[in-house]
């Protein structure tokens, strides 16, 4: 019996830091949603469309299907979003090099530079943080945002039936 008491700690513990990593994770989350909406609305650019502006910055030039399956949009809603987003003179559409059928999206350097702007305070807060922990440390906490990353989009995945 006296070993299964620390067993039980133990494992209370576990879950209870578990539990905090998960409420932080939702924090984070909501956090991000309103620096987001902050953004958008100074931008006068609607959330969806900041956060596929986001995924062509990260991965374009790119393809509308990819960048519709990225976003999780329905591809004409995707249509929507980028007339939006170039009538804003955020992106432009150009031919695919390799297909010259298919376009590609690309961000505008020059505007990209106004949303990196806004985004700013919170890099410098993240490069301070950041600052706090030893390389090894970040080491985990990367390898901990992208394993999580993953399982969300596999969760996400599984929601939409993919």
């Amino acid at each position: 019996m006296a070993a299964a008491a620390p067993a039980a700690s133990a494992a209370r513990r576990r879950r209870r830091l578990t539990a905090r990593i998960k409420d932080g994770l939702r924090d984070l989350s909501v956090q991000l949603s309103l620096l987001t909406h902050q953004v958008g609305t100074h931008l006068d650019i609607r959330h969806a469309d900041l956060e596929c502006l986001d995924l062509v910055s990260r991965y374009g030039p790119i393809g509308p299907t990819a960048l519709a399956k990225r976003a999780g949009l329905h591809p004409a809603t995707l249509t929507g979003v980028l007339d939006r987003l170039e009538r804003g003179g955020w992106v432009v559409r150009t031919p695919n090099p390799s297909d010259r059928r298919a376009i590609l999206v690309r961000i505008v350097k020059e505007k990209e530079a106004e949303v990196l702007f806004l985004f700013s305070g919170l890099n410098r807060a993240m490069d301070q943080v950041c600052s706090e922990y030893e390389d090894a440390d970040l080491v985990m906490i990367a390898d901990f945002l992208l394993r999580t990353a993953r399982a969300a989009r596999v969760a996400t995945d599984d929601l939409a039936g993919d």
